[in-house]
């Protein structure tokens, strides 16, 4: 399954890419989504570090949630991501 989702700006949809998922480790590093504000998402990393993503709206955050909702009960697993501009693409398998 594959989402592409839609950041506030360049900066946020690097930044998402790079805290969840690992390409080399091929390792999903998102723990949980700790709260939501909005169209901001509060992420806890494996490492206990917590970060926070803002995205274009809310229904951005509806999709993100519902998206990682299996990864963190490690049903699914993140196979990719990439960033381009404000856009990530996600897959998981």
């Amino acid at each position: 399954m594959k989402i592409q989702l839609v950041c506030q700006d360049k900066n946020e949809a690097t930044k998402l890419a790079s805290l969840i998922f690992i390409k080399d480790g091929k390792e999903t590093f998102i723990y949980s989504v700790v709260n939501v504000y909005e169209n901001e998402i509060v992420i806890s990393l494996k490492d206990k570090s917590v970060h926070s993503i803002v995205l274009k709206d809310t229904h951005q955050v509806e999709v993100f949630t519902d998206f990682i909702q299996s990864v963190v009960e490690k049903e699914n697993q993140i196979t990719d991501t990439k960033a381009v501009n404000d856009t990530v693409e996600i897959t998981k398998g």
